[in-house]
């Protein structure tokens, strides 16, 4: 097995000290986008995980979002579910929040637990693949083991 980069390893490390068997992939091609994902492992785009950060506009604090690859996030719902007005996270507040670069953010390995919502879209499938670190690292895993692993409430949020 190839050695992984640096923040794939951090990911792998979350979730073997989590207790789960999931392996991190790194692909030579990217998979930054879910589209690129899906073509690099040959999957369908909705059995992607899109991790994206919200920030609360008053208060500033970091909503991730799991969401299905062909789905957009609705914005008035998450301001709804969170109890106040969001906004989407410029990269740097991404960076310090999570410790990954967008592209790369991972559900799990992350320095703190952070509010988290599930795309109740992924639920439908057997597999999903989410982000591990980099833009290219990816790890399989069930719905099941992704809100387990998250503690993510699962909605409708498209």
């Amino acid at each position: 097995m190839e050695k992984l980069s640096p923040s794939a390893q951090r990911v792998q490390d979350a979730l073997a000290a989590m207790g789960y068997q999931n392996v991190v992939v790194e692909h030579e091609q990217t998979t930054r986008s879910a589209r690129e994902a899906a073509q690099a492992i040959g999957c369908s785009l909705g059995q992607i995980v899109k991790s994206l950060i919200f920030r609360t506009k008053d208060s500033h604090r970091p909503v991730l979002v799991l969401a299905s690859g062909p789905n957009r996030v609705n914005e008035t719902r998450l301001s709804e579910l969170v109890m106040e007005a969001i906004e989407r996270a410029d990269p740097d507040f991404v960076h310090a929040v999570t410790g990954y670069a967008i592209g790369g953010v991972p559900p799990v390995g992350l320095p703190y637990p952070l509010t988290t919502f599930l795309d109740e879209d992924l639920m439908q499938f057997d597999e999903i693949w989410a982000a591990a670190g980099t833009p290219n690292a990816v790890f399989k895993l069930t719905p099941v083991e992704m809100a387990a692993m998250t503690g993510g409430q699962v909605v409708s949020i498209k």
